[in-house]
């Protein structure tokens, strides 16, 4: 255990001596010292390591010889950086908010790297620690807040300063402003409650948040290398799956000069899908093309702006809206998948899509009283859809495309082919379900429909297009 004192002494030869003396007796190792003449002549910070009982002998000796300061055991020593602005005047906000609260900065470095940033790290003695949450949150708002080194022993510093540095981490990695950073402070605590509750492993929790996120961050500019299948069908008729190591798969069929999307991904995957869209149709700007929801989920729905038409069900049409409306469709209506869904929100920059690009093809608001009901038909060109919807098992909306000519299923993640995901899929799809209980509304019910399905498709060989892994083919008797 490590324990800062802030030690007043006499300003002549041998007085650092007799205090290093007194730590030694006790076996305490010091591993820093701060002084400077400059500051203040008399106040040199101690941090010494050792067990917790000899600490606090030190405490007393240190006192008896009349070195610690009174009231010093409530005093914390905090090395912190600042992410500034390489500006003239960067720092002022920063200085000024230290004056407000009475912090002395006892260090003080900077240096520019021509990047336009200036890393500030200073030292600030706080006499009240409980003062520094407060401190730490006004000083997030204004630059990015690393704390570098403190008092550990100091329990009102800890639950700030580890959510302030989780959130920034996480920002720093998916190139976030500092808005989002409360937000993610906020969801990462109610997920950490909520699965306390349930006698979760604490630091698991975030653990996988932090997962989550470097999982997505890994994958993005030249290392996204999602796997790309072509699947030439006959009479007109092509599918390309596209399966992004994180999110949901992209399903692309082209058919008569037209290009149908089904599901769209991430949204923080913008540039490398475009990137990729665009050398696998050269005109994929001004072609003929509309995309179609299976469900409302936000890695499904990422990239819905790029196309004028989005074809899904009345449940999934009331999810997005209310998305744009009030903050949160029908997936954060569910306190268990709420902060899950809002950090997912903020880590990949989602936006809901625009009311007017939105088309019903089938269904009603109303609950199903089935596990799978047909809720009308569907063309794109020639090729004739059946259309059903789920009971809500994954989540209300969820809708089945069938194409019976060439025996073609697209499921969402009713059905998603697990055996058939790569390593990365894999690795990413089980963060989802520790950090929300459950991926589906009502796992029970998603069985049922999942189970449902072949009685749908009928006899013969199917493709089966999941909303992750690889083509099923099923043959049914």
């Amino acid at each position: 255990m490590k324990k800062t004192y802030v030690t007043t002494m006499p300003d002549h030869v041998g007085a650092f001596l007799k205090a290093s003396r007194a730590m030694a007796a006790l076996g305490l190792n010091i591993t820093r010292v701060s002084y400077n003449k400059a500051i203040d002549t008399h106040t040199l910070f101690i941090e010494a390591d050792g067990e917790p009982e000899r600490l606090e002998l030190a405490t007393e000796e240190l006192r008896k010889i009349g070195y610690l300061q009174s009231g010093g055991t409530h005093s914390a020593v905090l090395l912190v950086e600042f992410k500034l602005r390489d500006i003239p005047g960067g720092v002022s906000g920063i200085l000024e908010l230290i004056a407000k609260y009475h912090f002395n900065i006892s260090y003080l470095s900077s240096q520019t790297d021509g990047s336009g940033w200036q890393m500030f790290k200073m030292g600030l003695f706080v006499e009240k620690p409980e003062q520094f949450s407060h401190f730490l949150h006004a000083a997030s708002r204004l630059c990015p807040v690393r704390v570098l080194d403190y008092d550990k022993g100091e329990k009102i510093l800890d639950n700030s300063i580890f959510y302030i540095s989780f959130a920034s981490e996480l920002a720093e990695q998916m190139g976030l402003g500092q808005e989002s950073r409360t937000d993610l402070i906020i969801n990462a605590n109610l997920i950490m409650q909520m699965l306390d509750e349930r006698n979760k492993p604490f630091h698991k929790t975030f653990d996988y948040i932090r997962g989550f996120a470097e999982a997505l961050a890994t994958h993005r500019g030249a290392a996204f290398a999602p796997r790309i299948t072509e699947y030439p069908m006959g009479d007109d008729l092509h599918i390309t799956l596209i399966e992004p190591p994180c999110g949901s798969n992209v399903c692309i069929l082209r058919h008569q000069g037209m290009y149908l999307f089904i599901d769209t991904g991430y949204a923080c995957y913008r540039q490398e899908m475009l990137s990729l869209l665009r050398s696998l149709i050269p005109d994929f700007d001004s072609c003929r093309k509309a995309a179609f929801v299976t469900h409302a989920d936000v890695d499904h729905c990422g990239l819905l702006d790029l196309f004028s038409t989005v074809y899904l069900s009345k449940k999934s049409q009331d999810s997005l809206i209310m998305e744009r409306e009030v903050g949160g469709g029908f997936r954060e209506q569910n306190p268990l998948h709420a902060p899950y869904i809002r950090i997912c929100k903020i880590l990949t920059s989602y936006q809901p899509p625009r009311p007017e690009i939105l088309q019903v093809i089938g269904g009603t608001s109303a609950r199903l009283s089935q596990p799978l009901e047909p809720i009308g038909s569907w063309s794109f060109g020639t090729l004739e859809f059946e259309v059903y919807e789920g009971q809500g098992g994954h989540l209300p909306g969820e809708s089945v495309l069938v194409e019976r000519q060439h025996h073609l299923a697209f499921t969402g993640d009713i059905f998603i082919n697990i055996h058939g995901m790569t390593q990365e899929q894999t690795f990413y799809n089980h963060y989802a379900p520790y950090l929300m209980t459950s991926v589906d509304t009502d796992s029970a019910l998603c069985a049922l429909e999942r189970q449902s399905l072949p009685g749908i498709f009928g006899s013969g060989d199917w493709h089966v297009f999941g909303g992750h892994g690889q083509l099923k083919e099923l043959s049914l008797p």
